[in-house]
């Protein structure tokens, strides 16, 4: 990538299928200084990574128009406009809002005077002034979009639909006008009026389902835009008082009270209550908040009242860049696209060719019969309509706008086509340890106390010299007392004890206690023998086990307590799901072999790889994957960056607020690897549905072109009338939206 790329999102105005999305997409690749470009005929724009050295977003907008679409640079955000990804999102809703209702009033006027034309028996002149208003009112935006295709000389669905009605047109203007031209050749003076309006008016229904389609595919994106709360309660000088949302400043304390949204993201410094956060990280339960815990705007408070500091704003908040990232994702382009990039680029002129050559076919087999003409006709006029590349277009990004709107509800941010396609071929997953497969900070598992000690005895004494330490451990024992409820005392002389004979030391209510390894008790003379079953017994779970004892007034074993990094709670179950997708499980972990193995045992991983440093996870993803394995590592994106970037999927474990992790290709926004389960299922369903969408696209065009054509009519007599052909023109493309928006019912494994 050059030095200087630079990102922007284009509007490109009047594409309407396939061939129009191909040709943008040729000339953005082929213009000087673009490294990546991918054109989205849903969100109609061009999202371009370009070298700011090399070009400009004016000199990208001009190669767009010469291929003859609309074309705009972007403007900037105001300087009151907080959130450009808020308002551009906005902006999509109002203009397909716009585009669903002009549709709406255009398809049902011009299919109201179709069906009148059919039904009353109109005369001819009539039907000709009726025919004109509709094709230049109703249908006036496909001839303009293909004269301005011709003149770049290139074609598309309009080329098609214009060519086919226009003919029919003429046909019968002629037919009107001088019938004789008709009669002197022994044939009837026919008129297609009728289907020409009822074409134009069908087409106009197909687009108009398509629009409302299309609104639907980014439900989720919509409703993430809709959790941004308009105003915040804030403190200023003393008092309370209401802002818009970007009046808000860094370090400002706002206050949320019970059951309303989160309005920035922010610190606690006040209060305590659970908040939902289930729209952002997919997690049904309400979290637990308390002071110090980070809340993320959107999110909604439960039944306390909090205070909270403001972190990050604007661009910067997690609702935003979720949003900014979602947005590039439903931008991005699948590598199934290619084919239909392929066809589409060839697609319109072969069907004009196909039209002529049935139009020959047709009067040379028909020589002998005045209604030759006249069904040769009907029948080229009838494959220009019936066949449509819009289908092909559709088929793919419909299926990734779908499938990311569905991801970000299951608590994954996946950046796009190309990582779900990827994501749908994984036949192996390296998983980190820690933070990972475990909870990723230790916890006290077990307490032991020596006969004549109550374990509250125990804990209280140890939590008293522990909490002096900056040690993991002594901070888990801290932890557990105080959710224990039990108050440590003021511990004096205290002391860290290192060597081999590892601890801490200090004075507890006149008693020297002392904190430590089997070593650092037998350097005592402390015999720990009363409780070496229980410390094996933890050494085998690969427990860390921390030895109590007094060394005044008197040497004496007090107990032990035990330590861990915890297996998630949804970890086993998260495992057994990816097992039944039939993906191989390996854990891969920088911790010695003994705890690696114990934590296998316990989640029945078999394939274990211990005592690695990240360039050897790095490694051995490479070796897998020289193995013929697509591998997907999941990690928590920090440490494991480089195997997340080597890895063909990379899946980093975060939170809400963890949200533009470089090195992965799917963010899991919660702490747990059902969420992995899901996203692989998901990509797998969402590349049957692509494939799908292709297939039919492909063999509604190859069974209906022929069958437009007149295969039919030598065997059975049937021929396709243009009117049904565009109505088959017009299904074809709502099924295939359709089809994509079966994948919103995917369920998560907690649903």
């Amino acid at each position: 990538m050059a030095a200087h790329s630079t990102h922007i999102n284009i509007p490109v105005g009047g594409m309407t299928c396939a061939a129009c999305q191909a040709r943008v997409q040729r000339a953005l690749a082929r213009a000087p200084g673009v490294e990546d470009a991918s054109v989205n005929l849903l969100l109609h724009n061009a999202s371009v990574t370009f070298d700011s050295d090399a070009t400009s977003p004016e000199q990208l907008v001009e190669a767009i128009k010469a291929t003859g679409y609309e074309a705009s640079v972007p403007e900037a955000p105001s300087e009151s406009q907080w959130s450009a990804a808020f308002a551009q999102e906005t902006e999509r809703d109002r203009a397909l809002a716009r585009e669903q209702k002009t549709l709406a009033w255009k398809a049902g006027v011009s299919l109201t005077v179709g069906l009148l034309a059919m039904v009353v028996m109109m005369p001819p002149f009539v039907l000709l002034v009726l025919t004109t208003a509709v094709m230049i009112w109703a249908g006036r935006h496909f001839y303009v979009r293909a004269w301005a295709a011709a003149r770049h000389g290139s074609s598309d669905m309009n080329t098609l639909i214009s060519v086919g009605t226009g003919a029919a047109y003429l046909y019968s203007v002629v037919a009107t006008l001088a019938p004789g031209v008709f009669l002197d050749r022994g044939l009837k003076p026919d008129v297609y009026y009728e289907a020409v309006i009822l074409i134009i008016a069908l087409i106009l229904v197909g687009n108009w389902l398509e629009a409302r389609a299309k609104g639907r595919t980014s439900a989720a994106l919509r409703r993430l835009v809709d959790l941004q709360p308009k105003t915040a309660r804030v403190e200023r000088d003393g008092s309370e008082i209401e802002l818009n949302i970007e009046a808000v400043r860094r370090g400002d304390t706002f206050l949320v009270r019970p059951g309303e949204r989160v309005p920035v993201d922010g610190v606690i410094v006040g209060g305590e209550s659970t908040v939902d956060e289930s729209m952002l990280t997919g997690e049904s339960k309400p979290v637990h908040k308390h002071t110090g815990d980070r809340v993320v705007g959107g999110t909604i408070n439960g039944g306390g009242a909090l205070r909270a500091s403001a972190t990050t704003l604007g661009e910067e908040s997690a609702l935003a860049r979720i949003v900014t990232l979602m947005r590039q994702a439903q931008s991005s382009r699948a590598p199934i696209q290619r084919l239909a990039d392929r066809v589409s680029a060839v697609f319109v002129p072969t069907v004009i060719g196909i039209a002529v050559l049935t139009f020959i076919i047709w009067i040379i087999a028909g020589r002998a019969t005045g209604s030759a003409a006249v069904h040769a006709f009907a029948a080229s006029i009838a494959v220009l309509i019936i066949a449509c590349p819009c289908a092909m277009g559709l088929a793919v990004p419909t299926a990734v706008m779908v499938a990311t709107g569905k991801g970000a509800e299951l608590g994954l941010l996946i950046k796009g086509g190309e990582a779900l396609e990827r994501a749908g071929a994984i036949d192996t997953v390296i998983l980190d340890k820690t933070g990972t497969v475990t909870e990723g900070r230790p916890a006290v598992t077990d307490i032991a106390a020596v006969p004549n000690v109550s374990e509250e005895e125990l804990l209280r004494l140890v939590a008293s010299i522990e909490r002096s330490s900056e040690h993991p451990i002594a901070a888990a024992i801290v932890r557990h007392a105080h959710e224990a409820g039990i108050t440590p005392a003021a511990a004096t002389e205290f002391r860290v004890v290192s060597g081999r004979g590892r601890g801490v030391q200090g004075k507890v209510d006149g008693m020297t206690v002392v904190a430590g390894n089997g070593a650092m008790m037998r350097a005592h003379r402390i015999d720990i023998t009363p409780l070496c079953a229980s410390a094996d017994r933890a050494a085998a779970a690969a427990k860390s086990v921390v030895y109590v004892a007094t060394l005044e007034p008197s040497p004496r074993l007090l107990g032990l307590i035990a330590v861990a990094d915890p297996i998630r709670a949804t970890s086993p179950a998260a495992l057994s799901r990816m097992r039944d997708l039939g993906l191989d499980i390996v854990l891969l972990t920088g911790d010695n072999r003994p705890t690696a193995e114990a934590i296998g045992r316990e989640t029945e991983i078999d394939e274990i790889v211990a005592d690695v440093l990240p360039e050897g996870k790095v490694a051995e993803v490479r070796r897998m994957q020289n193995e013929g394995h697509v591998v997907a590592m999941v990690g928590d994106g920090v440490n494991d960056a480089p195997a997340l970037a080597q890895a063909d999927v990379g899946f980093a474990l975060g939170s809400g607020t963890d949200v533009a992790i470089d090195a992965s290709d799917v963010t899991v926004m919660r702490p747990d690897l059902t969420a992995v389960a899901d996203g692989i299922a998901l990509a797998r369903r969402t590349m049957r549905t692509m494939r799908q969408n292709l297939f039919w696209a492909f063999v509604y065009n190859v069974v209906g072109i022929p069958i437009a054509a007149g295969a039919l009519y030598p065997r059975f007599g049937l021929l396709l009338s243009p009117v049904l052909a565009s109505a088959a023109m017009a299904l074809s493309s709502v099924s295939v939206v359709s089809n994509s928006l079966r994948l919103r019912r995917v369920r998560g494994a907690e649903s």
